[in-house]
């Protein structure tokens, strides 16, 4: 049994080792300045975050979804950017993927956006076959500086 919830204050030291899990696998090493904010940012929603944690029946945290809900030039109602998706190792099978991705959808919902959307690497075929399932790709190309 999956449960998803909006993340919590006292979620932080279960919510970091998914956290470090999710930035190991993008390579990316966010200082721990970044990790504090990003953290408030996530409890408190401010500056357009908003944070959901996956649950197990044991009530420990298998994975989050973080949120950046933001204004279009496309649409009157927000988008909603899924900017960082995780599953703990212990969590993959068990349907809290699929379960954090509805749990976007009514948060979205919720708030009337007008799009969610988000992206992954090419090579991260395992989040991808689950993805194909619940969105479709589109022919953006993105850039960065």
């Amino acid at each position: 049994m999956t449960t998803i919830r909006p993340i919590r204050e006292e979620d932080r030291d279960a919510w970091l080792p998914l956290w470090r899990g999710y930035n190991d696998f993008y390579r990316n090493e966010p200082t721990d300045e970044v990790t504090q904010t990003t953290f408030r940012r996530l409890c408190d929603g401010s500056d357009g975050l908003f944070g959901l944690v996956s649950e197990d029946g044991e009530g420990r945290l298998v994975g989050l979804a973080h949120l950046v809900f933001h204004s279009s030039t496309w649409a009157t109602g927000p988008y909603c950017y899924l900017e960082d998706l995780f599953v703990s190792r212990e969590g993959r099978g068990s349907g809290a993927g699929m379960a954090l991705i509805k749990g976007v959808y009514e948060e979205a919902d919720r708030r009337s956006a007008a799009h969610v959307y988000w992206h992954t690497q090419q090579y991260n075929a395992p989040a991808r076959s689950l993805y194909d399932t619940v969105a479709h790709a589109t022919s953006f190309v993105v850039y960065e500086r």
